[in-house]
């Protein structure tokens, strides 16, 4: 991921390295995820790909042929920020110089979001708006606390960051859902009130360019007669869900699990373990090969999913595209530890990866739905238009991120 009259966009830029040791806090660009329905939403693969190797100090930053790195579309902005100040004896950022400091930074902004929370869930907060943000920033700072700590784990004790970054990867996943079968809900009776209208598009696909007119109009009716009894079993279904989830939250808020977890955010907040050895102690003197790998692990994602002329729609493609998601993900949060910032041009292909994620639960909270026994044929109808809707939302999110990616060759590869 590095255009050819830049550095890379994890290694600081030579003059970065000069400075105090501080830089600019990077933009929290993290996405809510809807269902972190993604219990381990920060974990990824531990080996790198094939032909992959991070490049040294001293060598060319052209990537490896390997994984197909392409040169930046004319007019992306997809470079890192440079400018971070980085401390360490080498001259480059190093487990005491940036990580430490900014999982310190994490902790404290998890546990202030915990005290907000509790203060927000209290009964005198009618709304229970700033419950939901201070879960949202709990989320997020755990995130990316369980980010780092997978992707810079060399750099620290092993057992110990393996240990927390499992019970963050629960935590989040817990808290996660209530709000992501909301925005589901929310999501699935919107689109129905729009197909449904006065308006109603044709079915994408479904019917030829020269097909009567009166065969639309009684789609049209048929679909007005069940999008309301569909739009009641979603809410059904997906308020129980949503009913569960807020109920496994606030016990898992009360447990003794949660509350060791709490603990041990809050020793984070004033000491990061060390790593012991020798091997462990050279890791840590370097950030930047653990950031490397992480980028090339992305950009082989990427590069490995599927082109946008492979045919009709195939839901087996979902994995792939969910998993270019999450190294996006650990791609971001690495590149806020060793440049102090996040990468602006990687900001658009994660919002259209996040679209894609919520059409893809869509989808199939639309189809779950139409399977439920002894429902009326229209009901299943204004299911099925819904569902289809909701791919031809994948496919557009699809197309937004191959528009917004920076480095398009990688997407060109057949």
């Amino acid at each position: 991921m590095r255009r050819p009259d830049q550095q890379t966009t994890t290694r600081p830029a030579p003059e970065a390295t000069l400075g105090n040791g501080t830089g600019p806090a990077g933009p929290d660009a993290a996405p809510v995820a809807g269902p972190a329905a993604q219990p381990g939403a920060g974990a990824g693969p531990d080996t790198p790909p094939a032909g992959a190797r991070p490049a040294k100090p001293g060598e060319p930053s052209g990537p490896p042929a390997a994984t197909g790195t392409p040169a930046a579309r004319p007019g992306s902005g997809g470079t890192g920020s440079a400018g971070a100040g980085f401390t360490g004896f080498t001259g480059e950022p190093t487990a005491e110089g940036a990580l430490a400091p900014y999982l310190r930074g994490q902790a404290a902004e998890f546990l202030r979001s915990l005290r907000l929370h509790h203060e927000y869930s209290a009964p005198a907060d009618a709304g229970g708006h700033g419950a939901a943000e201070a879960a949202r920033a709990l989320r997020r700072a755990a995130r990316r606390i369980g980010g780092s700590l997978h992707t810079f784990r060399a750099a620290l004790d092993p057992h110990w960051a393996d240990q927390l970054r499992g019970e963050l990867a629960w935590l989040t996943g817990i808290l996660a859902r209530e709000h992501a079968y909301a925005n589901r809900l929310a999501r699935l009776v919107d689109a129905l009130h729009l197909l449904s209208g006065p308006t109603l598009p044709a079915a994408r696909g479904a019917r030829a360019a020269g097909e009567a007119a009166g065969a639309d109009a009684q789609g049209r009716a048929a679909l007005g007669v069940g999008a309301a009894r569909a739009a009641a079993l979603l809410e059904r279904r997906l308020t129980l869900a949503r009913t569960r989830s807020h109920s496994a939250a606030l016990q898992a808020l009360g447990s003794s699990r949660f509350h060791a977890i709490a603990d041990a955010v809050a020793l984070l907040a004033s000491e990061v373990p060390a790593p012991s050895g020798h091997a462990g102690r050279a890791a840590a003197a370097s950030l930047l090969e653990p950031a490397e790998l992480a980028e090339q692990r992305l950009l082989t994602a990427v590069a490995a999913l599927p082109p946008d002329d492979t045919g009709p729609y195939n839901e087996a493609q979902d994995a792939a595209w969910h998993q270019a998601r999450l190294l996006l993900r650990l791609h971001r949060y690495a590149h806020e530890v060793v440049l102090g910032g996040a990468d602006p041009g990687l900001t658009a292909p994660g919002h259209a990866l996040d679209l894609h994620r919520d059409a893809v639960e869509a989808a199939g909270a639309a189809a779950a739905a139409a399977r439920t026994p002894r429902i009326a044929p229209a009901t299943a109808y204004a299911l099925g238009v819904l569902h289809a809707d909701q791919r031809h939302g994948v496919e557009s999110a699809r197309a937004a991120f191959r528009e917004t990616w920076p480095y398009a060759t990688a997407l060109a590869a057949p």
